[in-house]
Order: C-alpha cells, then structure tokens, then sequence
C-alpha cells in the first residue's frame, strides 16, 4: 500500500504536552518529522523536540497510509492548530 505525506501544524507549549505526543508518535510504527524553520526533527524524539523553537505551531508531517493518518489526527486534535 502506499503511503503519503499528511501534514498539519502543531502546538507543544508545555513538557507534558510533549511527552503525550512523543508517546502517541512512538505508537505506530511509521516515520513523523517535525519541521521548525530549517530543520527536521524525528517527532518520536523527545530530546530532538526539545532543541526547537516550541513557543509557536510547528508542521508535524506523517507519513501513512490515508486509514492510518486519519487515526493519528484523531488521536492529535487537541495540538493541531489551523
């Protein structure tokens, strides 16, 4: 099956909020990137989230088949924004 590109904007504000995302993320077993500006970080990595910028939305971008991407956006809605 083929796997494409969702993507959507997210808010991480607080530590807690970033441990229950890193924690949904590193439920699947499929590849999230977190992209801040110029860099891409591997959203299952806690410490890589840690080093950008969190203080405004940043593009999570998951890469999935259409079923599986729908539940993972469930899953997210209270951090996607826009």
């Amino acid at each position: 099956m083929v796997r494409k590109m969702r993507e959507v904007k997210v808010v991480l504000a607080t530590i807690e909020r970033v441990k229950e995302f890193v924690s949904i993320t590193n439920s699947f077993d499929i590849d999230f990137d977190l992209v801040c500006g110029r860099y891409i970080i591997d959203a299952k990595s806690i410490l890589g989230i840690f080093s950008i910028d969190l203080s405004k939305p940043v593009l999570l971008r998951i890469h999935a088949k259409q079923d599986e991407a729908e539940e993972i956006l469930e899953l997210l809605k209270d951090y996607i924004v826009g």
